[in-house]
Parts: C-alpha cells; structure tokens; sequence
C-alpha cells in the first residue's frame, strides 16, 4: 500500500478487542442499549456506483454485529454535502453513520461556499479500505497514455477547444486531481461535474466527457475489456500495481511527463463529532468484527479495495487529522477557491 497515501498504523486484533472489551465493561447503560433500533447509513452519491457497492457489502455484516437493521440512503448531490448535512442534521446518537472520503468530509468544505459544515464536525470511528485510481478516457480519444494526454490537451487549449474531465462534483477529490494535472500539463482543461460516479461512468463510456482522474473498481475494468472506455494509466507509484485488479495497467508515474502523482481513495465511517464516546466504542468494536469476515473482505478486494487494520477510537481520531492535513496542504497547492 502506498505509505504516502494511506498511513495507516498496524493494530494487533488482541489489542483492538481487549481496548474495546475494557472500555465498554465500564460504560454506562446507554452504550450498553445501544442500538435501539435501526441503523441508517448515508451513501452521499446515487445508486449503482463505488461508493453504493462498499455499503451494499457492509450493511448485512455490520447488522449482524450491531443487533440491529442497516439501512442504506443514497443521497447524491453538492460533493456528497447534502448527505453529509443530513447526518449532522440528525441527533448525536451514533443511528446515523455516514460513509465519507476526502471528497466530502474535507475538499468540499474548502471548495463550496454552499457547504457550511468543517471537516472537524465529524468524528472517524473506522477505517474500511482505500481503492485504487486511474486516468480514464472516452474510447476514440487520440491518446493511450498519460504523456499523450498531456500533449493532446496542450494542442486542444491552443485551439480554443479543451479537453473536458469529470468528477463527482465541484470540490471532489477528482476535481482537485483534474485540476492538479491541467496546472502539470500548462494545459486548460473544462471541468464537467456529475452527481455520482454511476452517472459519470455512463458520460464517459458514451464519449460526452473526455478523461476522468477517478477511483475505479471491477465495473471500469470490464468496460475497458468491452472496449467501451480505455486506461491511460493508474495513479499508483512508479513501477507498482496496488492490487491485482489492475494488473496488466501501467502506472502514470512511469511516463516522463508525470511524476509524483500517485494516489488513491480512502473511505471510513463517520459520525457527529459529539456522539458520545461509549456508542463511538460500540460502533468502531462492531466494524471492527465486521471488517475481519472474511467475506466482506474478499467482496471488497474484488471491486479493488485494499483492506486496512483495524483502528482504534484513538488511532481513528489522530488517522482522520493526519488525512485532512495532508489533502488541505494538496488544495492549497493548487490554490483551490470556494465557489
């Protein structure tokens, strides 16, 4: 896993449950209740994308392990903002837990004027993986790889025709590395932003956007083997495949043009900063169990995950600082402006 994206300590399971186990033998009657009925879990994009498969995978585990129903809401819209206000709009009670990346929880912030929570209103209590990401590009553009691509948008921008590239929305982590690249290449490119990866997908293997930096899973695979969409490289470090998803798909750090470009997603669970600590105990014990079914493992390394160890409260805490530091550092870098 690249140390550089994703750090993330390792924790002994032994350690992990003892914690837990220690905490909640002294906590109070509500932790000890807790959850009294069903569970919602906020997916801040539509059906049908990356982020839906990752719920759909958690949700009956994470039932099983809570003693209670998950039930799973797809709230597209505004960079996954308007799903993120709808769980700080609920009580502070840990029924409401929201799946969120950096796109949601600390770039749109930074990014949309219209969103007016930070990124600290939230708490992690579990990490659940990070997914590899790619360039991707319409069939029939005139590029197969990531120098090409810089060299066709410098010709498209002097001819008053720029590439186009999508992303889930103003603010998102894919807006920033579209933006990162077009700064790189000295290349104006047109950002087109979407509601939700699914609908992106559909844009990109109809030919209505050009590229996309973006977080890519089995289903992108299979449209690159149909011939629908194509690589132009995984945004791994130089000389590596993060998982064997991609194997066969070169890593854009291996071209002359880019170099140091290598990321990929993270995604964890998430409540209001205030929730009190016992429910975050329970919470982060249940995705804990969760997280080490070996099922929901293997289906998450099937759509490209790469599954972390388990964190603590603590650690989940200090990991979430550490990844908003890093990514507002990124913004800054490229002097991302609210809108």
């Amino acid at each position: 896993m690249n140390r550089k994206t994703f750090s993330v300590r390792a924790l002994a399971l032994l350690g992990a449950f003892g914690l837990s186990a220690l905490t909640l033998g002294g906590a109070p009657a509500q932790a000890q209740s807790f959850p009294t009925k069903s569970v919602g879990l906020m997916v801040p994009y539509p059906a049908g994308g990356l982020s839906d498969a990752i719920a759909r995978v958690v949700e009956k585990p994470l039932s099983k392990a809570l003693g209670q129903m998950v039930l799973v809401e797809n709230l597209g819209g505004v960079s996954g903002a308007l799903g993120a206000q709808k769980v700080l709009g609920a009580p502070a009670d840990g029924h409401f837990l929201y799946q969120g990346s950096p796109n949601e929880l600390i770039l749109a912030p930074m990014a949309l004027q219209a969103v007016k929570y930070k990124s600290e209103d939230f708490r992690m209590v579990q990490l659940i993986g990070a997914f590899p990401m790619a360039v991707l590009a319409r069939k029939d553009l005139p590029a197969s790889n990531i120098d090409e691509l810089a060299a066709l948008a410098k010709k498209a921008a002097a001819e008053g025709k720029p590439l186009t590239y999508g992303s889930v929305g103003i603010g998102s982590f894919y807006h920033v590395l579209g933006e990162h690249f077009s700064h790189l290449a000295g290349a104006a490119m047109t950002h087109v932003p979407y509601k939700g990866m699914a609908p992106l997908s559909t844009d990109l293997a109809g030919g209505q956007v050009d590229v996309s930096f973006i977080v890519v899973g089995a289903k992108d695979v299979a449209l690159a083997e149909q011939g629908r969409i194509k690589f132009l490289g995984t945004l791994a470090p130089a000389g590596k495949v993060e998982v064997p998803l991609l194997k066969g798909h070169p890593s854009v750090n291996d071209g002359k043009f880019v170099k140091d470009f290598a990321y990929n997603a993270w995604t964890g669970y998430f409540v209001r900063k205030d929730t009190p600590e016992p429910v975050v105990q329970a919470l982060n014990k249940a995705l804990a169990t969760t997280m080490a079914d070996p099922e929901v493992r293997a289906q998450l390394e099937k759509i490209g995950g790469m599954i972390p160890a388990p964190l603590n409260p603590a650690e989940a805490t200090r990991e979430y600082e550490a990844q908003t530091a890093r990514f507002r550092a990124i913004a800054r870098a490229i002097k991302l402006q609210a809108q």
